[in-house]
Parts: C-alpha cells; sequence; structure tokens
C-alpha cells in the first residue's frame, strides 16, 4: 500500500479536550486546500471531537487509527 502523503504533524499527546481540536483548527488555518495533516492524540475525546469536526467542516478523514492508547488521523483540509 503506498504511504500517505502528509505535509504537516501534530503532536497533540497528553492534551485533553478540548485542546487536540484547538491545536488542530489552528494548524488548519495556515494550511493550503488539499494538503494533509497527521494528528496524534492519547485523549480518547479527541476521536468523537474530530469526527464531528470534520464532518460539520467538510474536511476528510483519509485514516484513523488507535495503537497502544494513541489515536493517529490523516485528515486533508478541504476548503
Amino acid at each position: 500500500m503506498k504511504a500517505e502523503m502528509v505535509q504537516q504533524a501534530l503532536d497533540a499527546r497528553g492534551l485533553s479536550c478540548p485542546l487536540p481540536l484547538l491545536k488542530l483548527k489552528q494548524r488548519l488555518r495556515d494550511m493550503a486546500c488539499g494538503e494533509r495533516i497527521e494528528v496524534t492524540t492519547t485523549d480518547p475525546g479527541s476521536v468523537r471531537d474530530l469526527q464531528a469536526f470534520a464532518q460539520l467542516t467538510g474536511h476528510l478523514i483519509h485514516r484513523q487509527t488507535e495503537q497502544a492508547g494513541e489515536f493517529v488521523f490523516i485528515l486533508e483540509k478541504r476548503s
């Protein structure tokens, strides 16, 4: 499988809700449409938050995984 290209990475490990989402919003402001960001969190609430955020804003989650208490998302800025 081809590796997904990401232009930025956001390490939000150790941050509690709503900080991972707020930091993602800040990063997205400086990104161009079509660019991808990899977000890593340890807050289980971020799964629900990032899914809802993507659905409301139109951004696309390409991949979402969980391993050893870390949640990793590949999100593409769409607007």
